[in-house]
């Protein structure tokens, strides 16, 4: 993806600095978050987040303050325009998806239908 591009999915600053406190802890610099929509979830889909090594073919990369997260092409279609971002509340702490494609959403917030 060239610099001009428009970036599809961005990668907030909160994201960013716990995915940088987790790859230190793991010790393992090579790490990226990936986020994944999958099929399930109370409203049809959800998404997942996990730590890959790897950037696939077709994956699109986004950086932030030195660390990468990466999308599969099949995810990235629900997911443009939207956010990725992590928060603390009283539901606990965890990364979340802000997602302008979504038309409902549930309580959990980790499933939305389109």
């Amino acid at each position: 993806m060239s610099d001009s591009m428009p970036v599809p999915i961005q990668f907030t600053d909160a994201a960013a600095a716990k995915v940088k406190a987790l790859i230190s802890e793991e010790e393992n610099p090579n790490l990226k978050l990936r986020v994944y929509v999958t099929g399930g979830g109370c409203s049809g889909f959800s998404y997942g987040f996990t730590f890959d090594e790897k950037i696939n073919e077709g994956d699109t990369k986004v950086d932030n303050d030195g660390v990468s997260m990466v999308v599969d092409s099949m995810s990235l279609q629900f997911l443009v325009g939207g956010t990725v971002d992590y928060t603390e509340g009283l539901e606990g702490s965890r990364f979340l998806v802000n997602n302008p494609n979504a038309k409902t959403t549930c309580g959990c917030g980790s499933s939305f239908s389109i």
